[in-house]
């Protein structure tokens, strides 16, 4: 099976940021995956998952009320390697001009005194969450964001400098 490219990244060189990470034709749209990286793997300690659950929760309900983004979110939920988020728009953006609404997203964080949904009717593991974890996490990333807004490596992935394993899978470079 080949290696599917978001695999392909050297996540040894990642680090906190906002990247593109794939953008696909569907139905005669463009859609774009966004790899919203709040630790850099393998080097940080994951992203606590009772403070990763209900930031999926607080953030996907502020995307969905946003009052222009509501209608160009597709999805937002966490990795599986507990180091970010991915965040899925339509249309062909950047990473950086989805800075704002990314940086505004975690700054409301903040003001959350509940986290949405989190009954048993409403969410699959309804007792994992943490809003203060949450609330830290969002802030942490937030400061980082405003801190190297002019920092290109956070809008970027790491250049790959093996494109070939020696078992032939191909690495992209992104």
């Amino acid at each position: 099976m080949e290696l599917i490219p978001s695999f392909s990244v050297d996540h040894r060189a990642i680090i906190p940021g906002i990247f593109t990470s794939r953008t696909d034709a569907v139905g005669g749209s463009v859609i774009t995956t966004y790899d919203i990286r709040l630790t850099k793997p393998n080097r940080e300690p994951v992203i606590d998952a009772a403070a990763m659950h209900s930031l999926e929760h607080l953030i996907a309900t502020f995307l969905r009320n946003h009052p222009y983004w509501k209608d160009e979110t597709i999805y937002w939920g966490p990795m599986g390697c507990l180091t970010g988020f991915y965040l899925i728009l339509k249309g062909n953006r950047s990473s950086r001009d989805i800075y704002d609404l990314v940086l505004e997203a975690f700054r409301e964080v903040k003001k959350a005194q509940t986290v949405p949904g989190t009954s048993p009717e409403n969410c699959g593991h309804y007792l994992l969450h943490n809003l203060e974890m949450a609330k830290w996490y969002a802030a942490r990333f937030a400061d980082y964001l405003s801190g190297n807004s002019e920092n290109d490596r956070i809008f970027e992935y790491p250049k790959a400098e093996r494109l070939i394993t020696a078992d032939g899978q191909r690495f992209f470079d992104s």
